[in-house]
């Protein structure tokens, strides 16, 4: 894919941070955009600041954590738009807690998002992707799905499946010979409002964190903006790159864990130690 030029792209998680950037960024390259968030005023936010490019902009409220709701919007997106082009399964949480004291209540809120609601993204609009003749499935991972943070247990589970989701689809795709690809993406730290968002339990004060001032700290060590993210997104895209770094943390993070596989975890416990001040 080289243009984005009157292609259909889906975007989930669109009412703010990299998703609200990546549909500004789209229609600025003359791209049809079919929005959704669970936020209904983040997302009405961004369709008026995407509205007036002289390309349709929908949208609509959908919790991807609920697979019919998810299925029946890539429905609804194919018959309005016409084809499909592009999902980006982008919407996401945090969850700060450790392993022992973490419930299964949270831990089953954060899976059901970052997790499953990439696979629903991917297996719902895939139909749509090959039906288009070129189609592209970009799922945001985090280079959290590189490596392994103390209090991040489920983060990072969710975020290495979705990695290793879409490595093997990406793999499948090419086999097949569709017209479809698949791409993982990496952010590090990017300046958007998902540590505020996250849910923070007070089981990491045993590893000497703040939980009051952790969303603050954390947001301390975003270096890389949303809007520039979602430009390296879409040209990764072009490029028809597997992985997607964004940010120098994340190419200092995936470099790290090749170089030293097993103890980077000592580097990851004085990270944590650091960010926690």
């Amino acid at each position: 894919m080289k243009t984005f030029d009157d292609k259909v792209a889906a975007i989930t998680g669109a009412g703010s941070g990299i998703g609200r950037q990546l549909a500004l960024e789209l229609v600025r390259r003359k791209c049809h955009v079919a929005l959704s968030d669970v936020n209904a005023v983040g997302l009405q936010e961004t369709v008026s600041q995407a509205q007036g490019s002289g390309v349709r902009v929908t949208s609509q409220r959908v919790d991807v954590a609920d697979r019919g709701a998810v299925y029946a919007w890539a429905d609804e997106v194919a018959d309005e738009h016409g084809k499909v082009n592009l999902i980006f399964n982008n919407a996401g949480v945090g969850l700060a807690s450790t392993v022992e004291s973490m419930s299964y209540t949270d831990f089953e809120w954060l899976m059901n998002i970052n997790f499953w609601g990439v696979v629903y993204g991917t297996k719902a609009f895939l139909p749509h992707l090959k039906a288009s003749g070129e189609g592209h499935a970009i799922n945001i991972s985090s280079v959290f799905g590189l490596v392994g943070i103390p209090s991040q247990s489920a983060y990072n589970s969710a975020k290495f499946a979705v990695r290793g989701f879409t490595e093997s689809l990406r793999q499948e795709l090419d086999m097949l010979d569709c017209g479809v690809s698949a791409t993982s993406v990496h952010p590090g730290g990017i300046k958007t409002a998902i540590a505020r968002s996250s849910r923070i339990d007070s089981s990491i004060r045993d590893l000497g964190v703040n939980d009051v001032d952790t969303a603050e700290n954390f947001e301390k060590t975003f270096i890389t903006g949303a809007d520039k993210a979602a430009r390296v997104i879409l040209d990764g895209v072009r490029r028809n790159q597997r992985r997607v770094l964004i940010g120098p943390d994340a190419r200092v993070f995936d470099w790290m864990v090749r170089l030293l596989p097993s103890s980077y975890q000592r580097i990851s416990v004085a990270y944590a130690k650091f960010t926690a001040k």
